[in-house]
């Protein structure tokens, strides 16, 4: 049996490939931030809790990192700090988080002879496009300090794979979603304003358009990309190859939810205009040509799910002026 460590495995997606691969007899361990409460984030009530190990440390710190992925088969690398308007304010905490702990990561899984790394990357790094949909040899640009510190992690690990040879490949998901995603993320921030006591909504930007998979789908992803040998310094991208508007979205999730309110666009919550990246539509030809992957969930039967669990745990979202 191979003993998987996902990092930043206590959080959305994590927690998500952390159970997932439970369920399909993987040893799997989570590397997460530590904390004084020694919380497991999202696994904290898992029903998979008794088949899995936690590890509590700092992505940042090279001598955690080091001692965590010692004994391991293969490493699952999703640790980051992930939210674009705190990019703005906080650069430096995303270098540290992004760049440096993904240098922490390469590097421990070289000394300690890890056999596969998967690093994972983000659509972000296309920026605005130049031709849709987006295949992985579009070029790439930071049209944010989140989205170039991705790029940062990116090429660290091809230059890794390249003069090391060490077995390293990297999943580019498009915009995920589903169950415990936070406000921060655009799906949950429209469902729960629409189930909230306000008769508006506030949003940043409703008119670029994005490609949205639900989280089980990017969780089948990793694990084909895990499983497939000829992947090796390669990029991967993830996405169902279909868009849709934020405006689009909030008008389908209220017939969904049955209530109309109005959208008011709130100027904190806008990225400026070079640095907002207008459409992101995913080319999912590679990952479908060399794996048996393909979408099992439609954006409404992810949207369904995603709104049943947030009826059920209003409790967890919170608004902040670095909400989208």
């Amino acid at each position: 049996m191979k003993k998987i460590l996902i990092t930043g495995g206590t959080g959305f997606i994590g927690s998500h490939l952390v159970e997932f691969l439970i369920k399909k007899n993987y040893a799997v361990t989570a590397f997460d931030r530590y904390n004084i409460n020694n919380n497991w984030g999202w696994l904290e009530n898992s029903k998979y809790k008794k088949h899995l190990n936690v590890i509590l440390g700092d992505i940042r710190d090279f001598d955690s990192v080091n001692n965590a992925v010692k004994g391991f088969d293969t490493i699952l690398h999703l640790a980051a700090l992930v939210g674009i308007p705190y990019s703005y304010i906080s650069p430096l905490a995303y270098i540290k988080t992004n760049v440096e702990g993904t240098y922490n990561i390469l590097e421990a899984c070289k000394n300690n002879n890890v056999n596969q790394l998967i690093i994972t990357s983000t659509s972000e790094v296309y920026g605005s496009p130049e031709v849709v949909p987006i295949n992985e040899k579009h070029p790439i640009i930071g049209q944010s300090p989140y989205a170039a510190t991705k790029i940062a992690a990116d090429q660290l690990a091809i230059s890794y794979y390249r003069s090391f040879g060490q077995n390293i490949k990297i999943i580019r998901p498009f915009n995920t979603f589903g169950p415990r995603q936070s406000a921060r993320a655009v799906i949950p921030t429209i469902i729960s304003q629409i189930l909230g006591k306000n008769n508006y909504i506030k949003l940043g930007n409703i008119f670029p358009t994005r490609d949205y998979t639900y989280v089980e789908d990017l969780c089948e992803a990793y694990l084909e990309i895990l499983k497939t040998n000829s992947l090796s310094g390669q990029v991967i991208n993830v996405g169902s190859n279909c868009e849709i508007s934020i405006l689009e979205l909030v008008k389908k999730l209220q017939q969904k939810l049955g209530k109309k309110k109005k959208i008011t666009q709130v100027f904190l919550r806008k990225r400026k205009i070079n640095s907002e990246v207008r459409r992101l539509i995913c080319d999912n030809k590679k990952i479908i040509k060399k794996t048996n992957w393909k979408p099992k969930f439609s954006l409404d039967k992810g949207l369904d799910i995603t709104i049943d669990w947030i009826k059920s745990n209003q409790e967890y979202f919170k608004y902040t002026q670095y909400n989208i």
